[in-house]
């Protein structure tokens, strides 16, 4: 039986962020893509996802630290033993026992005080009357690995469950690597119902998109003479490509921004995507130089450096 907050490495008192980050820190370590060759790190991001499950859903971790389910999320073992512990009076007596001399006693509010309730089908039920409910069936962990653009926009995704059938999947706003999804119902069977299945979703890098938060950066290539005259040029972006107009006189490292072309966003909306230009001259910059003969830019430009 795993302890959730030592699997973590956090303390009870840890807060919502610092298991969260904790969390995030060993997925990334951990995750099976990185650790092919490692059997037993697969197994540890299996423990690490288990915890986190318990520890970020404030019902379970309430009942974690009850002592009311144990480390896996399964229910803990009962006090009691089900009703009908010792008999009732034979004479009709429902709430009666008999052994102390000839007297009856009745100890079902004493017993209602000390455990929250009445037995049910004996005077003692179980310490209370309550008969522990059937047990679920564990829950099963699933890793989805989602593109980037996917990401981006939120396309459906197909997984398929462990009893071999799929499932289609509308990813949640805000998706990025850590994000977990839970498919009721989908873990496996047990007397109390079936377990959840539990998707753990990792966002794969784009060779040219980086994401900053819910935006989305791009370096984008432009020629001499399209920053110096201006041009409507081609730009990618997770939606397709879409024409961009370039101010003429436009410097390397300016920035251009693309309203709603980025991440959704869990309030709503989406970021934008924010196109830095990059002037690119060609390897070959004999042209380049004769067009420019002896003329020289006499600006200060590297004033504001200090040099």
């Amino acid at each position: 039986m795993a302890d959730p907050y030592s699997t973590l490495g956090v303390t009870k008192t840890a807060s919502d962020a610092e298991i969260k980050s904790a969390y995030r820190k060993l997925a990334k370590e951990l995750h099976p893509d990185k650790n092919k060759d490692n059997p037993k790190a697969s197994e540890r991001f299996s423990d690490v996802t288990k915890a986190y499950d318990i520890l970020s859903d404030k019902t379970k971790r309430a009942q974690f630290d009850r002592g009311e389910i144990d480390g896996d999320g399964n229910p803990a073992m009962p006090f009691g033993y089900g009703g009908g512990g010792f008999r009732g009076d034979p004479r009709g007596g429902a709430g009666g026992f008999s052994g102390f001399g000839n007297e009856s006693a009745d100890f079902g509010d004493i017993f209602e005080g000390l455990f929250g309730g009445r037995a049910g089908g004996g005077p003692f039920g179980g310490f209370g009357g309550r008969n522990a409910p059937p047990q679920k069936g564990a829950n099963v962990a699933y890793r989805l690995a989602v593109s980037f653009i996917d990401a981006a926009t939120q396309a459906p995704q197909r997984i398929t469950l462990a009893d071999g059938g799929t499932i289609d999947l509308k990813l949640p706003a805000g998706v990025e690597t850590g994000t977990q999804m839970r498919l009721a119902g989908k873990g496996q069977p047990g007397p109390g119902g079936a377990g959840d299945g539990i998707v753990t979703i990792t966002v794969k890098d784009h060779p040219f998109f980086e994401r900053d938060g819910a935006n989305i950066r791009l370096d984008l290539p432009v020629t001499l003479d399209e920053a110096i005259n201006g041009a409507k040029v081609k730009v990618p972006t997770v939606d397709g490509p879409v024409m961009l107009s370039i101010p003429a006189g436009s410097t390397s490292g300016k920035v251009m921004r693309l309203k709603g072309k980025g991440f959704s966003q869990k309030g709503g909306g989406r970021g934008d995507q924010l196109v830095r230009l990059m002037v690119d001259l060609p390897a070959e910059t004999g042209d380049l130089a004769a067009l420019l003969g002896d003329w020289t830019d006499t600006r200060a430009i590297r004033a504001d450096l200090g040099v």
